[in-house]
């Protein structure tokens, strides 16, 4: 083979890769993940597909804020979240693909505007990772199942844990307890 048929023949092979690593991640990696029946109560922890979707996907299925915040980690304005000041009894499910994050039982007035909770329902269904943006270090808050930006995690909350879950209203949604 001369250099040329080489160079076209390891394009091939690395095209072939590129494509099955994208087709491969389309198709989402399992992740673990605890279930809720409709009164908060644990089910157990089964493997589900993480939720991968493109762009386009994202925006057709989310508006114009929710798409920001969960797929671009914006955030949405101090005190202006449909759920800041939401007293109701219920669990908090991520707005892009409805696993169960945060139970009505942990939330608390932060007076910081966003809607804070001092623990996850479950610690597998949130990722932490560490955000450097704006010359800040904070603690950033993802769902584990489909990687949508939540908010962040501070360590001035509340007993038991002593953390504050500073969440996005845009973020969740909140779906009433069921009487058990």
């Amino acid at each position: 083979m001369n250099r040329r048929e080489l160079f076209q023949a390891a394009i091939g092979t690395i095209s072939a890769s590129v494509w099955l690593a994208a087709a491969e991640n389309k198709a989402g990696k399992p992740v673990k993940i605890v279930q809720f029946d409709a009164a908060g109560a644990r089910k157990g922890v089964v493997e589900v597909e993480k939720v991968v979707k493109t762009e386009a996907e994202w925006k057709k299925q989310l508006d114009r804020e929710q798409f920001e915040v969960t797929r671009k980690a914006g955030t949405e304005r101090a005190f202006t979240g449909k759920y800041a000041k939401n007293h109701e009894d219920g669990l908090y499910h991520c707005v892009c693909c409805e696993t169960p994050l945060f139970d009505s039982k942990t939330k608390f007035e932060s007076g910081t505007g966003w809607p804070s909770f001092f623990m996850p329902l479950a610690k597998e269904n949130v990722t932490e990772h560490v955000d450097s943006a704006y010359g800040m270090k904070r603690v950033e808050v993802v769902c584990s199942r489909c990687d949508g930006h939540l908010g962040h995690v501070f360590d001035d909350g509340p007993k038991p844990t002593g953390l504050r879950y500073c969440m996005n209203s845009a973020s969740l949604n909140f779906v009433p307890r069921a009487k058990a």
